[in-house]
Formats: structure tokens, C-alpha cells, sequence
């Protein structure tokens, strides 16, 4: 199998981001960015989705969190766009649906090389730690420009919103795993019709 791994850095007068991942891994993952929560998020990424992951990350956080958020989601998509090659023997399709405590939420992937990203998930106005909430859609947002994928992303049940956000990034690990895994039955295939993806 193909070594699949990649490494993107991303530079703008607003931030700065590394990512490295491979998505083949154990779950291993050296994260720093400075907003803490994020932090935590891309560590359950790497964990439940089995992708050794290192994130270094820098922004205008002064400011607020937004275009650290954004751009580390940009970043991160353009490392699993690139570690994925030619996309030939992938599953291209992936879907979890997670619980954590009274929280249920469902993600479902295709990586299709048409960025689109719909989130059925209701967000307040508020913090968890110095980030603020309504980022969430933001970070997913820009990892489907980045990785050129289809994301959807619904809350079933939820009313603890460290859970609620929490479950979201992992229900989304889950379904990356499964969309980025080679499937031995398709080896060396492309998954469209169309010939490209």
C-alpha cells in the first residue's frame, strides 16, 4: 500500500498552520494551537479516526478565533486531500453516528472533490473555554474547501454543548476513517463512475 501521508502548511498575514497526518496511524497526535478547546478537538480527531496527526498553529486569537478555526480546518482538509493520493482503492464514503452521555450526532462523508457542507446542528452564542461555539460549523466549513468533500453534519439529541460540539468532532473522525480506509475488494479502483474524482 502506498505510503499515505502528507504535510500542508498554510501562511497568511492572519495565521500560520502546519499540519501534518497520516492516515494510516495509530492515533497518535502533537497538537498546539492557542486556543485550547480547538486543541482538544483535533486530539479526538486523531484518536477516534486513527490518523497520526500533528497540528502547529498560530493566529490573530487577539482578535478572536475565527481565522485560526478556519484556516486550521482549511489546512487540515488540504493534508487529507493530499495523503490521499490518487484516491484509487478508497472507500470514499463514510458515516458515524456517536452518542456521548445524552448527546447523539451524526456525520456522513463523501470525499468527492465537490466541497459542500450543510450543518443540521443548532449552536449558541456562548464559550467553551476562549473558543467560542459558533466556530464549530466554521472549522468544518473549511475542511470540506480543503479536503474538496461533501460533509453533513446533524445533531440527533443534545442539550450539554461541550458534548454536543464534542461528538460532533468525533462522529466526524469516525466518518473520515471509514471514508479515507482502502477497501481490499476495490484495490487500484477508482470509487466514480465519472472516472475522476
Amino acid at each position: 500500500m502506498p505510503d499515505r501521508q502528507a504535510r500542508v502548511e498554510r501562511k497568511t498575514a492572519e495565521t500560520e498552520i502546519s499540519v501534518r497526518i497520516d492516515l494510516d496511524g495509530t492515533g497518535r497526535s502533537a497538537i498546539h494551537t492557542p486556543l485550547p478547546f480547538l486543541s482538544h478537538m483535533l486530539d479526538q480527531i486523531a484518536r477516534h479516526g486513527l490518523f497520526d496527526l500533528d497540528v502547529e498553529a498560530r493566529g490573530d486569537v487577539e482578535i478572536d478565533g475565527h481565522h485560526t478555526t478556519e484556516d486550521v480546518g482549511i489546512t487540515l482538509g488540504a493534508a487529507v486531500l493530499s495523503a490521499l493520493g490518487d484516491k484509487k482503492g478508497i472507500a470514499r464514503y463514510g458515516e458515524a453516528t456517536l452518542p456521548m452521555d445524552e448527546a447523539l450526532a451524526t456525520c456522513a462523508l463523501d470525499l468527492s472533490g465537490r466541497p459542500f457542507f450543510v450543518s443540521r446542528v443548532p449552536l449558541p452564542k456562548a464559550k467553551l473555554g476562549t473558543w467560542d461555539v459558533e466556530l464549530c460549523p466554521i472549522f468544518f466549513e473549511g475542511f470540506a474547501r480543503g479536503a474538496q468533500a461533501n460533509l453533513h453534519l446533524r445533531l440527533v439529541e443534545g442539550e450539554n454543548l461541550h458534548h454536543i460540539v464534542e461528538i460532533c468532532f468525533k462522529a466526524f473522525a469516525k466518518a473520515l476513517m471509514r471514508a479515507t480506509r482502502i477497501d481490499p475488494r476495490a484495490l487500484g479502483v477508482l470509487p466514480s463512475t465519472k472516472g475522476t474524482l
